[in-house]
């Protein structure tokens, strides 16, 4: 008889770290990618122990090439996080081409965010939030926005999205993320008696 232990694939996190749990972030360019990327940084250490958190990150001008934007595509009906960082102008025609392309093919996410670097009251800032919710709700998705001036924000500080309903909404936003078995799949498992 001849037996064989083959090593688990490098992508398996240990089996009691969680389900797979995917975020897509597109952003606008280098500063509303760092903003993204705090905000995931965050949700990483606030659900890391219970979930397997994984990020795409998109820069917008990507979507303009037909090729890159079907991935991006892809990417986004397998996220469970959107994350759409910018300015707060509005999006250029190709992101609004790869935003369509996801909504027609269905997303599974369960939340689309919105960050901004400036607040509600500028020119441009409401009319692509209220774009973006629209999406949201058409897809079926849960939708948080983050209107404020994040550039003079502490580092550490929560992302308001997180919190803009007062300290509570913190709980209730990462419990309800906690809670979320996004894909349902068991995790892979391997060893001599399994």
């Amino acid at each position: 008889m001849r037996h064989t232990l083959t090593k688990p694939p490098s992508t398996l996190v240990e089996a009691d770290s969680g389900p797979p749990f995917n975020v897509l972030i597109a952003y606008e360019d280098f500063e509303t990618g760092k903003h993204a990327k705090r905000t995931y940084d965050y949700l990483a250490e606030n659900l890391g122990r219970e979930c397997q958190l994984t990020n795409q990150m998109w820069k917008f001008d990507a979507f303009s090439i037909p090729k890159l934007r079907e991935i991006a595509v892809r990417d986004a009906t397998q996220a469970d996080i959107i994350i759409i960082s910018s300015h707060g102008d509005t999006l250029p025609e190709y992101v609004d081409k790869w935003i369509n392309s996801w909504l027609m093919q269905g997303s599974e996410a369960l939340a689309l965010v919105a960050l901004f670097d400036r607040p509600e009251s500028q020119f441009g800032v409401t009319s692509l939030k209220n774009y973006l919710a629209d999406i949201a709700r058409r897809a079926g998705m849960e939708f948080f926005a983050q209107p404020d001036e994040w550039p003079e924000r502490e580092r550490d500080e929560a992302p308001s999205f997180l919190v803009q309903r007062g300290s509570a909404a913190n709980d209730i936003v990462l419990s309800t993320l906690r809670g979320v078995n996004p894909r349902n799949e068991p995790i892979p498992r391997w060893g001599i008696n399994e």
